[in-house]
């Protein structure tokens, strides 16, 4: 049985990264990593996601006809994740839909820290889709290009850091608010004194649901 992370950019080693946080969130579950080589080099906003979702697609598609146990789709945004949902036999989770599922369980509000502003109006309208807006309270961007969670993490947790310090006074759960927050996220468990969700390990927990 495999669960298939599919990164719906084109960047591999953000591939690669979603990969090895999966892995070690669920070590009894094989993972396989895929890279929509045809997608762009960043989803950051709606114009980039409307890009990668046709690509996406495809890889679902193989990746279904293959046996999948489960598909993770490895976007913060849900990019093509109701479309993937349809067209995949197996169970399709985003990785933003894990984190609010995960952070509804939890006691206290929530808030999601992403990475570019563009982003900030994608999110909020899949919060009030899947209908978590009583959960997650407060969108904001760090103000960090998605690549420089790769590129630069340690600069990259700074600025979700001091983001993340901007918030109101009673978040208990901080979501991080992309795939490459995989490289910060121990970083930011040290240096802030709430919960910290990454979307990747929520998923792949959420797949022990699926697996026999």
């Amino acid at each position: 049985m495999t669960v298939f992370v599919i990164n719906p950019n084109s960047t591999k080693a953000m591939t690669q990264s979603a990969l090895a946080a999966a892995r070690k969130a669920a070590p009894e579950i094989e993972f396989e990593g895929w890279t929509s080589d045809y997608g762009p080099a960043a989803i950051e906003g709606a114009e980039d996601g409307a890009l990668a979702v046709p690509p996406l697609l495809d890889l679902v598609r193989q990746a279904s006809d293959g046996g999948a146990s489960a598909i993770i789709l490895a976007c913060f945004d849900d990019t093509g994740l109701e479309q993937a949902q349809k067209i995949a036999e197996c169970p399709v989770i985003g990785i933003g839909q894990a984190s609010y599922i995960l952070a509804s369980l939890l006691s206290g509000p929530t808030a999601v820290v992403t990475t570019v502003k563009a982003a900030v109006p994608v999110i909020k309208a899949n919060i009030r889709a899947q209908g978590q807006t009583a959960t997650v309270r407060q969108v904001l961007a760090a103000d960090v290009p998605v690549l420089m969670l790769d590129h630069d993490p340690h600069q990259a947790a700074q600025a979700f850091e001091a983001a993340a310090r901007t918030l109101p006074e009673g978040i208990e759960n901080i979501i991080l608010g992309c795939s490459g927050a995989v490289t910060i996220v121990e970083e930011m468990r040290r240096k802030l004194s709430v919960n910290v969700i990454d979307g990747v390990t929520a998923a792949a927990r959420l797949c022990r649901a699926f697996i026999d």
